[in-house]
């Protein structure tokens, strides 16, 4: 498919800058495909009325780590500033990362992140460059390993916040807490998982209440999720791999919810991805460990997805194409123009959506 049917304006002051306080006071626009009404202004705190006793809420439980580093690269007297993104660990002591410039960097240089001096305990960290990608990607091998590397990211690192945040401000202390989930467990994520932002004690009372069962999954979301699609057609792009893990024992309550004719409903596309690419095979769902690079657009069949709850994505962007395939390309635009229109908040610290699945054969 073209991307540019996935193309919008959006005013740059619908872009949140902060969550909502109370995270779960946010506005949720819940969209159901040839329903009457399709589009139906809500709240955040009203999902559990959306839903039926028996249904399963999938929380992804990653962690976002301190992943943006600041350095320099030294080649004798030349010196330039690096500013990389991990997003994809290789190995005990290596990572895949996105730099800036990628240019000033070739394999074997050395960069050191932090401060001035040569060992971490120091407050800066080494890495050498042993390969390079597509796209501005190294592969930084640094000096430490394991749990010495882990704790030396977040001795240097600062929490990545997306870029169309980042340029209209500074990350700051509140950022730490606000940029993550209350379901936030496994480190690993470069992003985060934001569907989850919204949820609060209060709110997950209310659908315990109602009789929803809560399930976890986990997908260490890669920067990758920011880069725009920047071929012309869908079929080109080349979507980054994504480290994930669908347990044993989730495998088995979501068959158990299906099986009873209840929905299970993916908060957020990251666990919409892993569940989804855990689900392949002849016999659907099954345990998963591995990367995925799943890639969802219209014409996809969803083969464990009920339902989507799930933020406001950005223009031409791979989640903005995902939901298109869930809900119906036609219906999100006109879902989207109501959003901008009536003042909705998008991005990652933004308003919500309850997205119901397009009619079968109505997916345009």
């Amino acid at each position: 498919m073209r991307v540019d049917l996935f193309d919008f304006e959006l005013p740059n002051d619908r872009i949140a800058l902060r969550p909502a306080r109370p995270r779960d006071s946010a506005r949720m626009l819940v969209v159901k495909p040839g329903g009457s009404p399709e589009l139906t202004d809500a709240g955040i705190a009203d999902l559990a009325s959306y839903l039926e006793p028996g249904d399963a809420l999938v929380f992804n439980d990653t962690k976002v780590i301190p992943a943006q580093l600041e350095g320099t690269r030294t080649r004798g007297d030349a010196v330039a500033k690096i500013s990389a993104t991990l997003h994809l660990r290789a190995g005990q002591d290596r990572w895949w990362a996105f730099v800036r410039p990628a240019k000033k960097l070739v394999i074997g240089d050395r960069v050191r992140f932090g401060g001035d001096n040569e060992t971490c305990l120091s407050g800066t960290l080494a890495a050498t460059v042993s390969d390079k990608g597509d796209a501005g990607e190294v592969l930084l091998a640094f000096d430490l390993s394991s749990s010495a590397l882990d704790d030396a990211i977040v001795a240097v690192g600062h929490i990545p916040l997306p870029p169309y945040i980042a340029q209209k401000r500074g990350e700051d202390e509140q950022d730490k807490s606000d940029y993550q989930t209350i379901f936030a467990e496994r480190d690993g994520a470069v992003a985060a998982p934001t569907a989850g932002l919204h949820f609060t004690p209060a709110l997950l009372k209310s659908l315990e209440d109602h009789g929803i069962e809560r399930h976890r999954v986990t997908l260490h979301v890669g920067a990758g999720t920011f880069l725009p699609v920047k071929t012309e057609e869908t079929e080109t792009h080349k979507m980054h791999a994504e480290w994930g893990e669908v347990s044993a024992e989730t495998v088995a309550a979501l068959k158990a919810v299906k099986a009873r004719g209840n929905k299970v409903v993916s908060v957020g596309t990251t666990s919409l991805r892993i569940l989804e690419s855990a689900s392949q095979g002849p016999d659907g769902l099954q345990r998963f460990s591995g990367e995925t690079s799943i890639f969802i657009t219209p014409g996809y069949r969803f083969r464990t997805i009920d339902a989507l709850m799930t933020n406001f994505h950005l223009p031409r962007s791979t989640l903005f194409m995902l939901v298109s395939a869930f809900a119906g390309l036609d219906t999100m635009q006109r879902a989207y123009a109501h959003a901008i229109e009536t003042n909705y908040r998008f991005y990652s610290y933004g308003d919500g959506s309850l997205l119901f699945p397009a009619l079968a054969g109505d997916e345009r």
